[in-house]
């Protein structure tokens, strides 16, 4: 019957596409800029663009605060290593020394200390040495061997210390004669130890060597050697220590190798050796002169020259 049957065009057309879907389905360059469900946003909230190649990428919240706490660390990273650097080179420069400061720590000197001639030999060291001008880096002992090479006179280094920046105050202590000798217009000293020198801050000693030897003044070096002038001091040293004063070392006619000396309130003198070592021959004098005494005798002098023996006349 035709109540039941449909006409062909009441039936609903085949849905067809647009040209509008058409068009964007067949662009897939075009298809990535469709904002759809579940997708994150991309591009930019900004209305101007630095550049053409300006980034379009938006940002979280939580990627931007990750981006900024890496840059903090990383300029805080270059803000420690100048920190370190900034502080490494104010050490040095407090520890560096370009001027040397000498003073000396003993006030019973009776001379003026010639500051010159002990920054010039320091200077000299420094030039060897050129990291011991960092403070940190000098060795005391190494600079007072030095400084006792060249000149002698300067028996220890006693203090380095910090001056104004870049200035080092070093303080010397200076060698106490105990025994002189002038030869060929040249004075001597030699100290406690039976170091010699020539350069004396204090006053002059006591004791004084009188040259009888009759050796010719252009062999004055040979007479005045460092090994006689040093058995001298280890002997007046020595003799102090047991009582004895000397008060005068005689070098005997025709030799440079004895010694006569002649003690304080003590009559005989008392005659030694430089090829003995002087402990041993200033034992053997105490012995000797303790027994003369004891026994009332008082002869001209005392030969100690030959070990465990003694003579007198």
């Amino acid at each position: 019957m035709g109540i039941f049957n449909k006409k062909t065009n009441d039936l609903p057309g085949r849905r067809r596409m647009s040209d509008t879907e058409r068009r964007l389905s067949s662009d897939p360059d075009d298809r990535q800029y469709i904002f759809a469900r579940n997708r994150t946003l991309t591009g930019t909230t900004s209305q101007r663009f630095r550049d053409v190649g300006h980034s379009t990428d938006l940002q979280s919240p939580r990627s931007h605060a990750h981006h900024l706490a890496l840059r903090r660390r990383k300029i805080g990273m270059v803000f420690l290593v100048v920190l370190g650097i900034a502080v490494v080179l104010f050490i040095l420069l407090l520890q560096f020394t370009a001027v040397v400061t000498v003073s000396t720590s003993d006030t019973s000197q009776s001379k003026k200390l010639n500051e010159s001639v002990y920054e010039k030999a320091i200077n000299d060291y420094f030039g060897i040495h050129p990291l011991s001008r960092l403070r940190f880096a000098l060795d005391k002992t190494d600079l007072k061997n030095y400084l006792a090479s060249t000149v002698p006179e300067v028996a220890d280094v006693t203090d380095i210390s910090l001056g104004a920046i870049g200035d080092t105050n070093i303080t010397l202590s200076m060698r106490h004669p105990v025994a002189g000798w002038t030869i060929d217009s040249k004075q001597y000293f030699v100290d406690a130890n039976g170091i010699a020198f020539e350069q004396n801050y204090f006053a002059d000693p006591s004791v004084q060597i009188v040259d009888n030897s009759g050796v010719a003044l252009q062999q004055g070096t040979t007479v005045a050697s460092n090994r006689f002038l040093g058995f001298v001091g280890r002997v007046v040293s020595l003799s102090k220590s047991r009582g004895y004063n000397i008060v005068q070392a005689i070098i005997p006619s025709g030799t440079t190798r004895q010694l006569e000396v002649v003690i304080q309130n003590v009559v005989p003198h008392v005659k030694l050796s430089i090829d003995r070592p002087a402990g041993e021959q200033v034992e053997d004098m105490d012995r000797a002169l303790t027994y003369l005494k004891a026994h009332g005798q008082s002869p001209s002098y005392v030969d100690v020259r030959v070990s465990g023996k003694a003579f007198y006349k």
